[in-house]
């Protein structure tokens, strides 16, 4: 059985809220309806996530009618680098496999760095990744997608600093909101997270 992200109520209304205002903004086709009632979605961090960067993404995804896990390297809380925020992370890696997910998304942030030096979580990745199933990342959170060794001739974007790091793993990296390439979904900082939460929305649904 799967659980929602347990943080503070008040921060996820607050959430949902505001990138439910940008995306209905920007996008007037967007609906309310629960488009992907019956999907599970994993959330893949560990401490020094980026708040909004998994948040609301997160918010979009549930509001949408999604089932949401928290993965990491171990089940416990954790902080996020940029703010008070914190997330329980409820299933290891280890105790997972992509088979229990329709989609896997990376945030950015601290937390990226730190997963991609554990063995288990690149495993699931290109597990992930290798399945054909949309997987998700933004800002830092290629890092871990480059980490699987399996994006030679992909084209990603992410965050300017990583661009090297996504070039050196014989990929193609340009500076765009968001790239779909198959089934890989790629933004660069948190002003593209309407783009990227409905680019993670619109695979899904294909």
């Amino acid at each position: 059985m799967f659980y929602p992200m347990k943080i503070v109520p008040g921060i996820v209304l607050l959430i949902i809220a505001i990138i439910s205002t940008s995306l209905f903004a920007a996008n007037p086709e967007v609906t309310t309806e629960k488009e992907l009632e019956g999907k599970n979605v994993a959330f893949l961090i560990t401490e020094g996530f980026h708040d909004a960067e998994t948040m609301f993404p997160l918010g979009f995804l549930q509001n949408a009618g999604a089932q949401i896990t928290v993965i990491g390297v171990e089940p416990g809380t954790y902080k996020a680098y940029n703010s008070n925020v914190t997330a329980v992370v409820e299933r290891s890696v280890n105790d997972v496999t992509p088979a229990d997910f329709d989609a896997l998304v990376i945030p950015g942030g601290h937390s990226p760095a730190n997963l991609r030096e554990h063995p288990a979580v690149v495993n699931f990745v290109r597990e992930f990744i290798q399945s054909n199933k949309p997987v998700a990342s933004i800002c830092h959170g290629p890092q871990v997608v480059i980490a699987t060794g399996i994006v030679q001739g992909r084209t990603l974007t992410a965050v300017g600093g990583i661009q090297n790091e996504i070039t050196e793993a014989g990929a193609v990296y340009v500076d765009k909101e968001v790239m779909i390439d198959g089934n890989l979904i790629t933004s660069r900082t948190p002003p593209d997270i309407p783009a990227f939460s409905l680019a993670i929305k619109e695979l899904m649904r294909n």
